[in-house]
Protein backbone atom coordinates (compact mmCIF):
# COMPACT_ATOMS: atom_id res chain seq x y z
CA UNK A 1 0.00 0.00 0.00
CA UNK A 2 1.17 3.50 -0.71
CA UNK A 3 1.74 5.43 2.22
CA UNK A 4 2.96 8.67 0.93
CA UNK A 5 1.07 10.92 -2.47
CA UNK A 6 -1.10 7.81 -3.66
CA UNK A 7 -2.19 10.41 -6.57
CA UNK A 8 0.33 11.90 -8.33
CA UNK A 9 -0.31 14.42 -11.04
CA UNK A 10 2.13 14.70 -13.78
CA UNK A 11 2.02 18.70 -15.67
CA UNK A 12 4.36 19.26 -18.29
CA UNK A 13 5.09 22.09 -20.44
CA UNK A 14 3.42 22.46 -23.68
CA UNK A 15 7.04 22.25 -26.22
CA UNK A 16 10.41 21.61 -25.65
CA UNK A 17 12.46 18.79 -26.77
CA UNK A 18 12.74 15.06 -24.97
CA UNK A 19 9.59 16.04 -22.67
CA UNK A 20 7.26 13.38 -23.93
CA UNK A 21 10.75 10.95 -23.03
CA UNK A 22 10.91 12.89 -19.26
CA UNK A 23 7.02 12.35 -18.73
CA UNK A 24 6.67 8.39 -19.81
CA UNK A 25 10.05 7.72 -18.31
CA UNK A 26 8.37 9.55 -14.71
CA UNK A 27 4.69 7.56 -15.70
CA UNK A 28 6.37 4.64 -15.93
CA UNK A 29 8.21 5.07 -12.78
CA UNK A 30 5.21 5.93 -10.84
CA UNK A 31 3.38 3.14 -12.20
CA UNK A 32 5.90 0.65 -10.76
CA UNK A 33 5.68 1.77 -7.48
CA UNK A 34 1.80 1.42 -7.42
CA UNK A 35 1.29 5.35 -7.31
CA UNK A 36 -2.35 6.65 -9.22
CA UNK A 37 -1.15 8.74 -12.29
CA UNK A 38 -3.24 11.91 -13.89
CA UNK A 39 -2.08 14.09 -16.14
CA UNK A 40 -2.77 17.46 -16.90
CA UNK A 41 -3.60 18.51 -20.10
CA UNK A 42 -0.53 18.59 -21.85
CA UNK A 43 0.94 15.43 -20.65
CA UNK A 44 -2.16 13.78 -22.14
CA UNK A 45 -2.08 15.74 -25.35
CA UNK A 46 1.77 14.33 -25.81
CA UNK A 47 1.08 10.51 -24.78
CA UNK A 48 -2.66 9.74 -25.66
CA UNK A 49 -2.22 6.25 -25.76
CA UNK A 50 -1.94 5.56 -21.98
CA UNK A 51 -5.44 7.22 -21.74
CA UNK A 52 -4.59 9.15 -18.32
CA UNK A 53 -7.38 10.17 -16.51
CA UNK A 54 -6.82 14.56 -16.97
CA UNK A 55 -7.25 16.83 -14.14
CA UNK A 56 -8.87 20.36 -15.10
CA UNK A 57 -9.07 23.10 -12.62
CA UNK A 58 -12.30 22.02 -10.88
CA UNK A 59 -11.30 18.45 -10.49
CA UNK A 60 -7.41 19.17 -9.54
CA UNK A 61 -7.68 18.91 -5.93
CA UNK A 62 -9.82 15.58 -5.57
CA UNK A 63 -7.71 14.17 -7.58
CA UNK A 64 -4.02 14.59 -6.93
CA UNK A 65 -2.01 14.64 -3.63
CA UNK A 66 1.15 15.40 -5.36
CA UNK A 67 2.48 17.86 -8.50
CA UNK A 68 5.71 17.03 -10.24
CA UNK A 69 6.28 19.38 -12.61
CA UNK A 70 8.60 18.86 -15.98
CA UNK A 71 9.70 22.21 -17.94
CA UNK A 72 11.44 25.26 -16.38
CA UNK A 73 10.47 27.07 -14.16
CA UNK A 74 7.41 28.59 -16.16
CA UNK A 75 5.71 25.49 -15.83
CA UNK A 76 6.10 25.30 -11.81
CA UNK A 77 4.94 28.98 -11.70
CA UNK A 78 2.14 28.04 -14.00
CA UNK A 79 1.33 25.07 -11.99
CA UNK A 80 1.65 26.83 -8.85
CA UNK A 81 -1.69 28.78 -9.48
CA UNK A 82 -3.10 25.70 -9.69
CA UNK A 83 -2.14 23.75 -7.00
CA UNK A 84 -1.48 26.56 -3.93
CA UNK A 85 -4.98 26.95 -2.88
CA UNK A 86 -5.71 22.99 -2.59
CA UNK A 87 -2.62 22.41 -0.65
CA UNK A 88 -1.00 20.21 -3.25
CA UNK A 89 2.64 20.08 -3.02
CA UNK A 90 4.74 20.42 -6.20
CA UNK A 91 8.45 18.69 -7.26
CA UNK A 92 9.84 20.72 -10.48
CA UNK A 93 11.66 18.12 -12.93
CA UNK A 94 13.74 20.60 -14.65
CA UNK A 95 13.23 20.31 -18.65
CA UNK A 96 13.88 24.14 -19.29
CA UNK A 97 16.58 26.85 -19.15
CA UNK A 98 16.69 27.82 -15.78
CA UNK A 99 15.91 25.90 -13.01
CA UNK A 100 15.60 28.21 -9.70
CA UNK A 101 12.53 26.26 -8.90
CA UNK A 102 12.71 23.04 -11.32
CA UNK A 103 15.70 22.07 -9.69
CA UNK A 104 15.80 18.40 -10.50
CA UNK A 105 17.46 16.72 -13.20
CA UNK A 106 15.18 14.16 -15.53
CA UNK A 107 18.15 12.08 -15.77
CA UNK A 108 18.11 11.75 -12.00
CA UNK A 109 14.10 11.17 -11.79
CA UNK A 110 14.25 7.65 -9.95
CA UNK A 111 17.24 8.24 -7.93
CA UNK A 112 16.22 11.57 -6.45
CA UNK A 113 12.05 10.87 -6.61
CA UNK A 114 12.23 7.26 -4.57
CA UNK A 115 13.27 8.64 -1.16
CA UNK A 116 10.95 11.66 -1.71
CA UNK A 117 7.81 9.59 -2.59
CA UNK A 118 9.19 7.97 0.62
CA UNK A 119 8.71 10.80 2.58
CA UNK A 120 12.23 11.72 3.09
CA UNK A 121 12.33 15.21 1.75
CA UNK A 122 12.48 18.78 2.21
CA UNK A 123 9.52 21.36 2.15
CA UNK A 124 9.67 24.61 1.60
CA UNK A 125 6.66 26.66 2.14
CA UNK A 126 6.63 29.96 -0.59
CA UNK A 127 4.80 33.21 -0.25
CA UNK A 128 2.09 33.92 -3.09
CA UNK A 129 0.59 36.89 -4.08
CA UNK A 130 -3.17 37.89 -4.54
CA UNK A 131 -3.91 40.80 -6.78
CA UNK A 132 -7.14 41.93 -7.68
CA UNK A 133 -8.02 45.23 -10.28
CA UNK A 134 -10.60 47.45 -8.98
CA UNK A 135 -12.09 49.75 -11.39
CA UNK A 136 -14.61 52.27 -10.02
CA UNK A 137 -14.48 50.68 -6.59
CA UNK A 138 -15.62 47.19 -8.15
CA UNK A 139 -13.28 44.08 -7.78
CA UNK A 140 -13.35 43.13 -11.39
CA UNK A 141 -10.65 40.57 -10.94
CA UNK A 142 -8.68 38.52 -8.96
CA UNK A 143 -5.04 36.40 -9.80
CA UNK A 144 -2.68 34.22 -7.83
CA UNK A 145 1.33 35.12 -8.65
CA UNK A 146 4.02 33.54 -7.45
CA UNK A 147 6.66 35.07 -8.57
CA UNK A 148 5.63 38.75 -8.87
CA UNK A 149 3.01 40.97 -10.18
CA UNK A 150 3.89 43.83 -12.14
CA UNK A 151 2.57 47.00 -13.15
CA UNK A 152 4.18 48.61 -16.23
CA UNK A 153 4.07 50.90 -19.06
CA UNK A 154 2.99 48.34 -21.84
CA UNK A 155 4.28 48.77 -25.55
CA UNK A 156 5.08 52.26 -25.19
CA UNK A 157 8.11 53.46 -23.88
CA UNK A 158 6.69 56.19 -21.81
CA UNK A 159 6.48 56.76 -18.11
CA UNK A 160 3.64 56.26 -16.26
CA UNK A 161 2.58 57.74 -13.04
CA UNK A 162 0.76 56.10 -9.70
CA UNK A 163 0.70 56.19 -5.96
CA UNK A 164 1.73 53.63 -3.73
CA UNK A 165 -0.20 53.25 -0.66
CA UNK A 166 1.26 50.10 2.23
CA UNK A 167 -1.73 49.70 4.92
CA UNK A 168 -3.96 52.69 3.19
CA UNK A 169 -0.74 54.72 4.05
CA UNK A 170 0.64 56.80 1.68
CA UNK A 171 4.08 56.15 0.69
CA UNK A 172 5.03 57.98 -2.62
CA UNK A 173 3.72 59.48 -5.84
CA UNK A 174 6.09 57.43 -8.86
CA UNK A 175 6.70 58.41 -12.09
CA UNK A 176 8.18 55.69 -13.83
CA UNK A 177 8.39 52.92 -15.92
CA UNK A 178 6.30 50.40 -13.68
CA UNK A 179 7.04 48.77 -9.84
CA UNK A 180 7.24 45.06 -9.31
CA UNK A 181 6.09 43.52 -6.51
CA UNK A 182 7.84 40.73 -5.98
CA UNK A 183 7.70 37.34 -3.43
CA UNK A 184 11.35 36.52 -1.91
CA UNK A 185 10.67 33.24 -4.99
CA UNK A 186 10.65 35.98 -7.77
CA UNK A 187 13.30 37.93 -5.96
CA UNK A 188 15.66 35.82 -8.72
CA UNK A 189 13.17 36.75 -11.05
CA UNK A 190 12.25 39.83 -12.69
CA UNK A 191 12.73 41.89 -10.09
CA UNK A 192 16.70 41.15 -9.94
CA UNK A 193 17.41 42.20 -13.34
CA UNK A 194 15.74 45.34 -12.23
CA UNK A 195 18.39 45.22 -9.58
CA UNK A 196 16.62 44.18 -6.61
CA UNK A 197 17.45 42.28 -3.86
CA UNK A 198 17.91 38.54 -3.56
CA UNK A 199 15.76 37.49 -0.82
CA UNK A 200 16.03 33.96 0.80
CA UNK A 201 12.86 31.90 -0.62
CA UNK A 202 11.13 31.10 2.89
CA UNK A 203 11.01 34.60 4.73
CA UNK A 204 7.53 35.97 4.84
CA UNK A 205 8.26 39.23 3.42
CA UNK A 206 7.28 41.73 0.05
CA UNK A 207 9.45 43.63 -2.03
CA UNK A 208 8.22 46.66 -4.37
CA UNK A 209 10.69 47.53 -7.31
CA UNK A 210 10.26 50.58 -8.87
CA UNK A 211 11.28 50.18 -13.34
CA UNK A 212 13.62 53.18 -14.37
CA UNK A 213 11.92 55.27 -12.01
CA UNK A 214 12.32 59.05 -13.16
CA UNK A 215 14.13 59.94 -9.76
CA UNK A 216 18.00 59.35 -8.40
CA UNK A 217 16.55 58.41 -4.47
CA UNK A 218 14.53 56.06 -5.16
CA UNK A 219 14.94 52.21 -3.94
CA UNK A 220 13.17 49.54 -3.45
CA UNK A 221 11.42 48.65 -0.36
CA UNK A 222 11.01 45.30 1.70
CA UNK A 223 7.78 45.23 3.81
CA UNK A 224 6.48 42.64 6.23
CA UNK A 225 3.93 40.20 4.15
CA UNK A 226 0.77 40.98 6.12
CA UNK A 227 1.08 44.10 4.15
CA UNK A 228 -1.64 45.66 2.18
CA UNK A 229 -0.43 47.24 -0.78
CA UNK A 230 -2.74 49.72 -3.48
CA UNK A 231 -0.82 50.54 -6.31
CA UNK A 232 -3.32 53.74 -7.84
CA UNK A 233 -2.96 54.30 -11.91
CA UNK A 234 -3.46 58.28 -11.85
CA UNK A 235 -6.02 59.93 -14.10
CA UNK A 236 -3.15 61.85 -15.91
CA UNK A 237 -2.17 58.93 -17.61
CA UNK A 238 -2.99 59.09 -21.37
CA UNK A 239 -2.14 55.79 -22.32
CA UNK A 240 -3.04 52.81 -20.92
CA UNK A 241 -0.80 50.59 -18.76
CA UNK A 242 -0.47 46.87 -17.91
CA UNK A 243 -0.85 44.08 -15.30
CA UNK A 244 0.35 41.07 -15.00
CA UNK A 245 1.35 37.93 -12.91
CA UNK A 246 4.05 35.68 -13.28
CA UNK A 247 4.57 37.21 -16.67
CA UNK A 248 1.75 34.86 -17.91
CA UNK A 249 -1.13 36.60 -17.10
CA UNK A 250 -1.58 40.02 -18.98
CA UNK A 251 -4.26 41.98 -18.59
CA UNK A 252 -4.45 46.32 -19.82
CA UNK A 253 -5.73 48.98 -17.09
CA UNK A 254 -7.23 52.42 -17.60
CA UNK A 255 -6.12 55.55 -15.60
CA UNK A 256 -8.07 55.84 -12.10
CA UNK A 257 -7.84 51.64 -11.96
CA UNK A 258 -5.77 50.40 -8.80
CA UNK A 259 -4.05 46.75 -8.43
CA UNK A 260 -5.11 45.67 -4.39
CA UNK A 261 -2.16 43.16 -3.72
CA UNK A 262 -1.79 40.71 -0.38
CA UNK A 263 0.03 37.61 0.45
CA UNK A 264 -2.27 34.78 -0.31
CA UNK A 265 -3.85 32.42 2.31
CA UNK A 266 -1.99 29.43 0.92
CA UNK A 267 1.37 29.26 0.43
CA UNK A 268 3.32 27.18 -2.13
CA UNK A 269 4.40 23.89 -0.93
CA UNK A 270 7.54 22.95 -2.78
CA UNK A 271 9.81 19.57 -1.77
CA UNK A 272 13.31 19.39 -2.21
CA UNK A 273 15.99 16.40 -1.96
CA UNK A 274 17.27 16.20 1.31
CA UNK A 275 20.28 17.53 0.48
CA UNK A 276 18.70 20.62 -1.03
CA UNK A 277 21.45 23.55 -1.05
CA UNK A 278 19.84 27.02 -2.19
CA UNK A 279 22.65 29.00 -1.88
CA UNK A 280 24.25 25.98 -4.79
CA UNK A 281 21.59 26.73 -7.05
CA UNK A 282 22.32 30.69 -6.61
CA UNK A 283 26.30 29.62 -7.19
CA UNK A 284 25.14 27.79 -10.42
CA UNK A 285 22.23 29.89 -11.94
CA UNK A 286 24.22 33.23 -11.33
CA UNK A 287 27.78 32.17 -12.02
CA UNK A 288 29.37 32.71 -8.44
CA UNK A 289 32.53 31.18 -7.24
CA UNK A 290 33.05 29.24 -10.94
CA UNK A 291 36.02 27.98 -8.84
CA UNK A 292 35.08 26.55 -5.37
CA UNK A 293 37.13 25.35 -3.55
CA UNK A 294 35.17 22.21 -1.75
Amino acid sequence: MIKHFPRIGIFAKPTGENITTYIQDCYNFLQQRGHEVVFDKNSAHRLPQLKATVVTDQTIGNLCDLAIVIGGDGSLLKTSRLIANHGIPAIGINGGNLGFLADIKPQDIIDVLTPILDGQYYEEQRVMLNASIVQDKNHIQDHLALNDVVMHHGDIARLIEFQIYIDDQFVVDQRADGVITSTPTGSTGYALSGGGPIVYPTLDVITLMPMFPHALNTRPIVIDKNSKIRLVLNQSNKMHAKFSCDGQVHITLNAGDEVHIVANKHKLRLLHPKNYNYFAILRNKLGWNLNPQE
